[in-house]
């Protein structure tokens, strides 16, 4: 297995346009003039996925009055992530990758370690970009819990 290719800041934030949650479709340049904390996670409705979703839905308004809009991103279909939306009342944008294509292109696909054993996934993080659409901050294998008090300390936000 191979390792995937991260990005850092400063380069440009590989474009894409995805389904999301509501059947729409949501592309970068949409959000351009506003920062995007774009955040990939495994699966919907698992545990440590919901917990860090909620944290982001109780967040949503300061970090919007930061400047700041969230896009959740995940292998999952349109109608799973519709589920999730509704079961947990997020109030964000959710968009499917199912290919995986976007994923791999921000370094959030590939080898990572599950219970110990190497395996092809998800790999949890969190990607800041500029109004412009450059990566300010990239953040990988981050946390499911506590992950985004501590982006809020990065951002100078608490």
């Amino acid at each position: 297995m191979t390792e995937t290719a991260r990005l850092s800041a400063g380069d440009p934030a590989p474009e894409w346009s995805l389904p999301t949650d509501n059947g729409d479709r949501l592309t970068l340049k949409d959000l351009r003039g506003r920062k995007v904390v774009l955040y990939a996670y495994p699966a919907a409705m698992t545990p440590g996925c919901t917990t860090q979703a909620c944290d982001f839905r109780d967040s949503l308004a300061s970090l919007q009055a930061a400047g700041y809009e969230v896009v959740g991103i995940s292998p999952d279909a349109p109608a799973k992530l519709a589920k999730f939306r509704e079961r947990d009342a997020i109030t964000f944008p959710l968009v499917s990758d199912e290919d995986k294509s976007v994923l791999t292109a921000y370094g959030a696909f590939g080898e990572k370690k599950n219970y110990g054993k190497t395996v092809q996934g998800v790999i949890r993080s969190t990607f800041v970009i500029d109004e412009n659409g450059a990566i300010e901050h990239a953040f990988y294998n981050v946390k499911a819990t506590g992950h985004v008090a501590k982006l809020r300390r990065d951002l100078g936000l608490d």
